[in-house]
């Protein structure tokens, strides 16, 4: 039965093959047109956008660990009189459906997620806060010590530069729900010195160089 099978499907497959040789007097564009077709196919990821609890505050981001990592400034403790503002490596993510559209168009979408988990550093060996570990003298992470996290929505947040800054605190474990911070404490800052739209893409070559993506 299966050889009976087998025959009967490979005489219409030749049949396609036979007709589809025919029809097919430029081959170069039919490639293109494949090509053109899987262009049109990709699509931007479904994007994660910002939740909000009844009383208005803003719920703890999920799966933020698998967004798009764009990189981790350090502000040790031991550089900053002893207590960083933001102790002490901000390990930052994009939302990725929103990293998406900003390689595409340059500009951040409304509805962008950054998430800024922040973590701590091994204890010193030197006055600096540095340590020595088998790859070299530096600054090496250890426990995690809560979140930032940052959300575009031009209306809403219209009065701190169209951003919302919220804290989850700067211990573990993070906050469920955050309520936005005030201007004088995080946007004025960001709209005083970040390079873009409020983001401190300087800090960050995947969004300071469309290039390298």
């Amino acid at each position: 039965m299966r050889k009976s099978w087998i025959s009967l499907i490979m005489v219409p497959t030749a049949a396609i093959a036979v007709l589809a040789g025919c029809s097919s007097s430029q081959p170069e564009s039919g490639a293109q047109a494949k090509a053109e077709g899987r262009e049109a196919m990709a699509v931007t990821p479904a994007r994660y956008l910002p939740e909000y609890a009844a009383d208005g505050s803003l719920e703890l981001p999920k799966n933020w660990r698998t967004w798009v990592f764009i990189g981790a400034p350090l502000t040790p403790n031991a550089l900053n009189n002893g207590e960083a503002s933001f102790p002490e490596f901000h390990n930052v993510y994009i939302e990725p459906g929103s990293y998406a559209i900003y390689k595409k168009t340059g500009e951040f979408p409304e509805g962008t997620i950054f998430f800024k988990e922040l973590q701590l550093a091994l204890p010193g060996e030197y006055p600096d806060g540095s340590r020595t570990e088998p790859s070299g003298r530096g600054y090496f992470p250890a426990a995690y010590n809560g979140a930032d996290v940052t959300v575009k929505d031009s209306r809403k947040y219209a009065e701190t530069g169209g951003w919302g800054y919220y804290n989850f605190n700067h211990h573990e474990p993070k906050a469920a729900t955050a309520m936005p911070r005030p201007k004088d404490e995080c946007a004025s800052c960001h709209i005083a010195s970040a390079k873009k739209d409020d983001v401190w893409t300087q800090f960050y070559p995947l969004l300071d160089d469309l290039s390298l993506n």
